[in-house]
């Protein structure tokens, strides 16, 4: 019973995120005056549907929760409405475009600002314990150090730093530090590698202070929020170029099943760590939903933004059906890449 309800949380959670998303295009399609068709919630058939007597616009639940959109008139055909997106100038229809993902990467900034002010500890870069048997104590990395980059990318938290190793260090790296104020290189350091879920990670053999609500302050907080905002939307893009490189294998990839899989999976642990858990894979997921959506890729909001683009450049857009071809092949290409998606989750829940 508690994992059905864990369930329904985390497919509610997933279809807020979505939710949220569509929200951005929906909130300045409406500030820019564009007449909207729909707002719907998931894709395939309706289960609930109202349309509103004042605005004409209907608003849906559908069946399947992989998705959502915005339906506005002349989005995807010529019009003659006024009101038509076709009509508006392109630097708003620009903005429509682009709010639904930047939607999902403000809120997850803000939710990630709440955990890190409602911290236990936060985690510094500075060296609290070495082992004498350890390749970093080998390497001449010493208790209180600080590290300030790895491999030439600087870190400026622990949250950073161990993604930054586990990332990089798979190959020889070199370690940045400061000691007794002067930066010193570490050379050559080699970490050991475990294959977790389909990819290379190296494992970081020391520890590092953390850093205590006593000892809080708001330029800290502020940086550890900061920090850990960006690195996690540079962790879900070096991950997409990690798996066009090949570094990760498709074991790696999941779909809606496998998002609500590890979502369940982070509650059902101890209330409080597992509640924080939960909430930071949703704000990695609502991250990922928004960089994912900008990417140059047909039927994706990034595809959208190319050609918005392309017209601003020619000062007169391409032929509707021209954008429209290609946008219905990247939606046949992409639902084809989700069913493939979910049926490789649906076969892991019982491998």
């Amino acid at each position: 019973m508690t994992k059905i309800l864990y369930v329904l949380i985390a497919i509610l959670i997933f279809g807020f995120l979505i939710f949220i998303h569509e929200g951005g295009h929906f909130l300045f399609a409406r500030l820019f005056k564009v007449s909207v068709k729909e707002f719907a919630i998931g894709m395939g058939p309706k289960i609930l549907s109202k349309k509103s007597q004042k605005s004409g616009i209907a608003y849906s639940l559908r069946l399947f929760p992989i998705g959502g959109f915005v339906s506005m008139e002349g989005e995807d055909e010529e019009s003659d409405d006024p009101n038509a997106f076709n009509k508006k100038p392109v630097w708003q229809r620009i903005i429509i475009v682009v709010a639904g993902a930047l939607t999902n990467i403000i809120v997850g900034i803000l939710v990630m600002s709440i955990l890190v002010f409602s911290a236990d500890y936060l985690l510094s870069t500075q060296i609290g314990e070495v082992t004498e048997d350890s390749v970093s104590y080998e390497a001449g990395l010493q208790v209180d150090d600080i590290i300030v980059a790895v491999d030439g990318v600087k870190v400026h938290i622990g949250d950073e730093l161990s993604y930054q190793i586990m990332r990089r260090g798979i190959n020889p790296i070199d370690l940045t530090v400061l000691r007794n104020g002067e930066k010193i290189v570490l050379e050559d350091v080699q970490y050991s590698v475990e294959h977790i879920e389909g990819a290379d990670f190296a494992m970081m053999d020391f520890k590092v202070y953390g850093i205590f609500p006593e000892d809080y302050n708001l330029p800290t907080l502020v940086k550890h929020a900061f920090y850990r905002s960006t690195y996690t939307v540079t962790m879900i893009w070096e991950s997409l170029i990690d798996l066009v490189s090949g570094r990760y294998s498709m074991e790696a990839v999941s779909g809606p099943v496998g998002v609500t899989e590890a979502l369940t999976d982070a509650l059902d642990t101890d209330v409080k760590t597992g509640s924080n858990s939960f909430i930071y894979l949703a704000v990695v997921i609502s991250m990922n939903l928004g960089v994912m959506n900008l990417l140059p890729l047909p039927a994706l909001d990034g595809g959208r933004l190319v050609f918005l683009i392309i017209e601003g450049i020619r000062r007169k857009p391409l032929k509707p059906e021209v954008e429209g071809y290609v946008h219905f092949a990247g939606i046949v290409v992409l639902m084809l890449f989700m069913v493939f998606i979910c049926v490789k989750d649906v076969i892991g829940l019982f491998a």
